[in-house]
């Protein structure tokens, strides 16, 4: 049996984000459509080292597409110079369930997320959207950008981020970047700098209270919210959240998992039959996306192992045909 081994470097040259937008849109489609098998992921904590590491499997049924992603997150590796995310990816041949490849999976959750962000913007931003704001300068914030800045001809983006250090090294590596991305990148000194012209707003924190004010949002504005991932985490205030079109990735994992959710409808403030559609439905036509100029919509993802599956088994066969990676023998 013939395994190929694929490294961060490798995924990178095989798929862009481009290329996973539209994945990605399909992907949702199928899981909204019951086309998906994708059980709750499994959770299991390692108290003992602080950490937990999650088995996110998918089989998307009209693609043909199987795999697993395995996933930890440690905080303590930062004590040791090290990550506190690794993920690893593994595909497997649908038809004869033998084990195609492994790759690097850090890289390609953040290129998952930010496609989904990216499909979310197409649907659901204005067409005249020019102005971007980042809330979180991490490896997320990154593919953020760049995912809006691949649907909409985006003109500037403020960042904002707690850590200065951070925050300035984002800007300066993202100005670099060229292609699509604007070289007007700004960091901004408050939140209120950062969203009050933005055409569009990713949130990629892990904050438990939110990161902006309702009253600052301009009229028309789209939000992601990609950060918050536990009951106990809010991105997004209370405010925006009764006012917006509401769409998910998943509404069974949000109403999980999502605190932006979770904590307006425990006030009372929101009911479920609030969410509008889950984004599939919008990719398969079955619900419209945006219906003026003057609504605010938002956009609010937990991450799927569809996105995951179907995006891994483009970088394998991207793989093939470019000769990336390493093909090993078991």
């Amino acid at each position: 049996m013939k395994l190929r081994v694929l490294s961060q470097h490798d995924v990178r040259r095989a798929v862009s984000m481009a290329q996973a937008i539209e994945i990605v849109k399909q992907a949702f489609a199928q899981l909204s459509a019951g086309k998906a098998v994708v059980p709750i992921r499994t959770q299991l904590e390692v108290a003992r080292h602080e950490g937990i590491t999650l088995f996110m499997p998918a089989y998307l049924q009209e693609s043909d597409d199987l795999g697993i992603k395995i996933v930890s997150v440690f905080p303590r590796n930062l004590e040791m110079g090290l990550p506190t995310i690794h993920a690893l990816v593994a595909v497997v041949d649908a038809e004869t369930g033998c084990p195609a490849a492994v790759m690097d999976g850090t890289y390609l959750t953040a290129l998952r997320t930010g496609a989904a962000s990216g499909a979310a913007t197409d649907f659901l931003a204005r067409k005249d959207a020019r102005l971007a704001a980042i809330f979180g300068a991490g490896v997320q914030g990154r593919t953020q950008l760049e995912a809006v800045c691949q649907v909409r001809d985006i003109e500037k983006a403020w960042v904002y981020d707690v850590n200065r250090e951070a925050v300035e090294e984002y800007a300066e590596e993202m100005r670099e970047r060229g292609g699509r991305i604007p070289a007007d990148i700004t960091v901004a000194s408050s939140s209120t700098e950062a969203v009050r012209e933005a055409d569009v707003i990713c949130t990629a924190t892990t904050s438990k209270s939110p990161v902006f004010a309702d009253a600052d949002l301009k009229i028309g504005v789209h939000i992601n919210a990609i950060g918050a991932f536990t009951p106990e985490m809010q991105e997004v205030p209370e405010g925006t959240i009764q006012r917006a079109r509401l769409v998910v990735d998943s509404r069974e994992a949000c109403w999980a998992e999502a605190g932006d959710l979770i904590i307006p409808r425990n006030k009372g403030l929101i009911s479920e039959s609030d969410i509008y559609a889950e984004l599939g439905e919008i990719s398969a036509g079955t619900k419209r996306g945006r219906e003026s100029d003057e609504e605010i919509t938002f956009f609010k993802s937990v991450g799927n192992a569809v996105q995951d599956v179907s995006v891994a088994r483009k970088v394998l066969e991207e793989a093939g045909r470019l000769g990336l990676g390493l093909e090993v023998e078991l």
